[in-house]
Formats: C-alpha cells, sequence, structure tokens
C-alpha cells in the first residue's frame, strides 16, 4: 500500500519545501503498533467510545501500563452507555492505580453526557463541550475516530515536529508554532492515520533519549537529525521545585479486616478508597512511632505519609479483609502503605 503524497508548507522556508508524509505514512502501514483500541491501516474507523477511553487512560501513564487495563475496563464496560450506569464507587476502584484520579470522575461525568446525548459528538467543538475531554482529547476523538481533519498533538507529535523543523525553544513556547505546522501538515484524507503515525514514531523512534533516527522515516529531511544532536531539541522544560508535604495514615485492625474510608468527592484522590489520617500539611508529622513510611510524588507535591496504629475508627468506612485488600480500590499511594505494613509484619515474623 502506498502513499503518494507530499504536502507544500511554504511558510516554513526549510531546505525542503514539503513534508515527506508518504514515507511516514507508509512507515505507519508497516509498523504500526497493534493496540487494543486502535483500528489498523485500513480497517474501518474504531468505536469512538474506545479512542476516547483509552485516550483518557493515557494521559500521563504509559501504553504498557493502559493496555490490559483498558481491556478489563471494557469487558466491564464495553459501553458509553454502560458505563453511564455503572455506580461511582465501581468505576472508581476499576481506576485504581491508573493516578490522575480527577479523570476517573470526569469519565463518569462524560459517560453520562454521552448517553444523554444518544452518542459521541463528531466534531471537536463539541467534543471540547463534555466533561474531562480538552484540545488534545477532542482532537484526537475528532481525528481517529470521525475522520475529521484536526490538529492532534500530545507530547510525542511535539517532540517529533520539534525536532523535524529545528525549534530549539521548549515546547511550551514553540506551542503555536507548532499547532500551525501540524494542521498545515495533516492529510484531509487520512487524518486518523497520520495523527497515529506521528504518535508511534514519538513513541518508539522519535524518543526523547537516544532517538533511533537511522530508522525514522523523516531522518532525510529532520533539521534535528542534521544538526548530529537530535537530542538537543526540543529544549528542555525548566523543573519547578516540588514541595514536600507530610500526613499520616491510620492502620486500624481487627479480626484479619483493616477499616478504610472514602475520601471527599472532590479533592486530590477524590472519592477514592483509602486509609483514614490527618490532613496533609507542610508540617512534618509528629515523632509517634510509625508502622511503615511511604513517599509518593504528585505532580505537584512529594508527600511523605507515616503509617501509624490506632485504636477504633471513626466516622464511615468499612472493614477490608487484609487478604482481598486487592479488591478495595486502594489507589497507589494507599496500596503502599498496607504493603509496607504488611511487609513489615511479615519480616518481623520470619
Amino acid at each position: 500500500m502506498a502513499w503518494g503524497f507530499c504536502f507544500a508548507i511554504s511558510a516554513w522556508s526549510c531546505h525542503r519545501a514539503c513534508v515527506p508524509a508518504n514515507r511516514l505514512l507508509q512507515h505507519y502501514v508497516d509498523n504500526a503498533r497493534r493496540l487494543p483500541w486502535r483500528a489498523m491501516p485500513g480497517e474501518p474507523a474504531p468505536d469512538p467510545y474506545r479512542v476516547w477511553l483509552s485516550e483518557v487512560m493515557l494521559q500521563q501513564t504509559t501504553v504498557a501500563a493502559v493496555a490490559p487495563r483498558f481491556e478489563r475496563f471494557v469487558e466491564r464496560w464495553p459501553t458509553a452507555e454502560a458505563l453511564a450506569s455503572a455506580p461511582d464507587e465501581d468505576v472508581l476502584s476499576e481506576w485504581a492505580g491508573l493516578g490522575y484520579y480527577a479523570r476517573a470522575r470526569n469519565l463518569i461525568a462524560c459517560a453520562r453526557e454521552v448517553a444523554k446525548r444518544g452518542g459521541f459528538p463528531d466534531t471537536e467543538s463539541e467534543l471540547r463541550k463534555l466533561p474531562g475531554i480538552g484540545d488534545y482529547t477532542a482532537a484526537a476523538i475528532a481525528a481517529i475516530a470521525f475522520g475529521r481533519h484536526a490538529a492532534v498533538i500530545d507530547t510525542n507529535v511535539a517532540r517529533v515536529i520539534s525536532r523535524f523543523r529545528g525549534l530549539e525553544k521548549t515546547v511550551d513556547e514553540s506551542r503555536e508554532e507548532i499547532r500551525r505546522i501540524v494542521e498545515a501538515i495533516t492529510p484531509a484524507d487520512q487524518p486518523g492515520d497520520f495523527a497515529q503515525a506521528m504518535m508511534d514514531l514519538g513513541a518508539t523512534i522519535c524518543r526523547p533519549k537516544a532517538p533511533e533516527c537511522v530508522r525514522c522515516p523523516l531522518s532525510t529531511d529532520c533539521l534535528a537529525y542534521a544538526s548530529g544532536e537530535p537530542e538537543r531539541y526540543p529544549a528542555p522544560k525548566p523543573k519547578a521545585a516540588r514541595p514536600t508535604r507530610h500526613g499520616v495514615a491510620w492502620w486500624i485492625e481487627r479480626d484479619g479486616c483493616v477499616w478504610l474510608v472514602r475520601r471527599p468527592g472532590k479533592g486530590m484522590l477524590g472519592g477514592m478508597a483509602a486509609l483514614p489520617g490527618t490532613e496533609w500539611s507542610d508540617t512534618p508529622a509528629g515523632s509517634a512511632p510509625a508502622l511503615g513510611r511511604v513517599t509518593h510524588v504528585f505532580t505537584h507535591f512529594r508527600l511523605e505519609l507515616a503509617i501509624a496504629a490506632k485504636g477504633e475508627p471513626e466516622g464511615e468506612g468499612w472493614w477490608q479483609p487484609t487478604d482481598r485488600l486487592e479488591q478495595a480500590g486502594l489507589p497507589t499511594l494507599y496500596r503502599r502503605a498496607a504493603d509496607a505494613v504488611l511487609t513489615s509484619r511479615t519480616k518481623l515474623a520470619a
């Protein structure tokens, strides 16, 4: 299957006045990753529900981590309507471990809105009106599921364009230029394949470190490759200082069960199962003996969490058998906290 086209981009003023899209798309035909949410080149467009769900799951999470979770999720809720009718607690528990839990709450709200509408809208502008769908996700769904001409720009695509055009600034500083370029080079007749070809290229070849330029179908036209230092492009984003916060989680155990609670619906880990405990603050916790300690890095801060024993539960919650903790839907932070206690106990008993 050959792709015989390229696009004139007069504003680029580069040594070659076209993008070798034919080579990129042929490379995608030959090397496309088989993913459970993807329609392979030449196949009918995928279900927009699966495209939407995968894009939400993939935000800040790797393909390897998402693939098995995606398959389990769609087996349980195969349509937006099925997801819309699910209890919030079930969806949040199934989401546990994928992080960024505001996405799970938006996922529920979006599914219910889609069910009310009778399906996903097929334009970027209408997709952006749905809960939790921003510019990137709207463009991805529009292009991949509905064949709309849309500029699909994730982290991988931004890096590919920055290197191809030799944009030395950070991605944030070059964002508008990157968008103009992607809009100009996206073909009208294969926008979904083109978007996924760019994503795959950034994920497998044009990687942040050690890009495999000799395998890249764009290398002969790539300004970063020509420079001999492709990793210099784009400039790295300055790292902001990440403050440290502190908290205590209570370990309350009785008859082989531990007391769990559900966090408030809004805020960090909103609506998720958790160990009860103190509010997180900038002040280190007291020096009471701890059963264990874990450090967990969130996007904007680092949390030092001590786990301490406490006698009696307070408020609403439930007793969860410690040998079935994986069924509680604990997010990674609290799963690690529980593991720290149980592992320490096992070592002491040995």
